[in-house]
């Protein structure tokens, strides 16, 4: 698939996404409320290290690192099991809900936390790998995270649709990604071209209300208060555009039909390019 084709497909799947979205907006929750969890997750642990830690971190500070990635990997996949169970169930004509998504989630939080405890301890090794080989390191664990990104792509949908092993969990996402790697690639660039086209928008605005109040402090303040909203809401919108798009392509990898709501794609012709 060339390169012009790849931004056709991932365009047209960021639109059919949108599409679902608009449907059930109640799919952006998951993202949101995922989101408010990290975010005192990591408040609560960032405090509580400062207080263990002090000045002089040493081994205690890769543990408080390892204890960040376990509990935000574990966060970030369990709300996006849940988004991903209910976007299915949109693509299947049925009422999505965040009760749903959460009692799917729920039933493989033991999976889930292995996951996270795998993805933490690959985190803490790349880190290890970045801070003792200088710009050596810093090229091979470049190298070693996309590796494993595209590895583990699929694993959330994998757990949350299949009932596997963690391990089975993560060999069945690298198999399924090698069957939809150029639609993959295109969902991510046209999800995120969609992203950065809404922040551009919302920035625009921003600077708008700056030149309306006349540059004044208060004007200041709340230009660069909608800023941060607009940076906020793209991120969620990224977020929740992405969940649909990739159990879209789940959807069509595993089970090789087109999910309803994503008739504008020709997945079968994007294969066969």
């Amino acid at each position: 698939m060339g390169f012009f084709q790849r931004l056709s497909l991932g365009w047209r799947l960021a639109m059919d996404s949108l599409g679902v979205l608009r449907r059930d907006p109640e799919l952006a929750v998951f993202p949101l409320v995922g989101g408010l969890a990290g975010a005192v997750y990591l408040a609560l642990l960032l405090g509580g290290a400062a207080l263990v830690v002090g000045t002089d971190p040493g081994i205690l500070a890769w543990v408080v690192l390892f204890v960040l990635y376990l509990g935000s990997t574990f966060i970030a996949s369990f709300f996006t099991a849940g988004l991903m169970h209910e976007a299915r169930a949109s693509m299947e004509g049925r009422e999505p809900s965040l009760a749903g998504g959460l009692r799917a989630a729920w039933r493989n939080a033991g999976t889930i936390f292995a996951w996270a405890s795998i993805a933490a301890t690959v985190g803490v090794l790349l880190q290890v790998i970045r801070s003792d080989e200088g710009v050596l390191g810093d090229i091979l664990a470049g190298i070693l995270s996309v590796g494993w990104s595209i590895l583990t792509y699929f694993v959330v949908p994998v757990i949350v649709f299949e009932d596997v092993s963690v391990t089975e969990a993560i060999r069945r996402s690298g198999d399924t990604f090698k069957r939809t790697w150029g639609e993959t690639a295109g969902a991510h660039f046209g999800v995120g071209l969609v992203s950065i086209l809404f922040t551009l928008v919302g920035l625009g605005l921003a600077a708008g209300v700056f030149v309306l109040v006349g540059g004044s402090p208060v004007g200041f303040l709340g230009a660069v208060a909608f800023a941060v909203l607009v940076v906020l809401v793209t991120v969620l919108f990224g977020q929740t555009l992405t969940g649909i798009a990739k159990t879209a392509l789940y959807v069509f990898a595993t089970e090789g039909r087109e999910p309803e709501g994503f008739e504008n794609v020709d997945f079968a012709h994007a294969r066969a390019r």
